[in-house]
């Protein structure tokens, strides 16, 4: 059982990691969804994410770990099915540098610009990864 339940995860998660965007939906208190588009990247059988640690969606990632997933446009418009899963805020500085080297293999020169702005702004340092499961 725990094996199928790995290769579905996988799978999850390898439809979705070739996508350009991922619709992330996060879940306030009330249960109502909220979704944002983001980049994500490949890493160990999951998808990383990087964003802003003060962000809302990082909030309510803390309060509840519940998330759902679909691959979306720039603008976030869902174009495939959605996929449950639940996330986590990576504190582990060496998955933190192998999660930030996945979305740089995955995004080149638009990782480079997200890097540059972020330290030219000071939003660097309060960056959060965010590691997703999916079901």
């Amino acid at each position: 059982m725990w094996k199928g339940l790995r290769m579905a995860r996988k799978r999850a998660s390898a439809a979705l990691a070739d996508e350009p965007y991922i619709n992330l939906a996060t879940f306030r208190r009330s249960g109502v969804a909220v979704e944002t588009p983001v980049w994500c990247a490949p890493l160990d059988g999951k998808l990383y994410v990087v964003t802003d640690g003060t962000s809302a969606k990082v909030k309510r990632i803390r309060a509840s770990k519940r998330i759902r997933v679909a691959p979306c446009g720039v603008r976030g418009a869902v174009t495939g099915e959605w996929v449950e899963g639940r996330a986590r805020i990576v504190t582990d500085a060496a998955l933190v540098a192998r999660a930030h080297a996945a979305l740089v293999e995955k995004y080149g020169w638009q990782m480079w610009l997200l890097d540059t702005g972020s330290r030219l702004f000071g939003r660097y340092a309060r960056r959060a990864y965010l590691e997703l499961i999916l079901a």
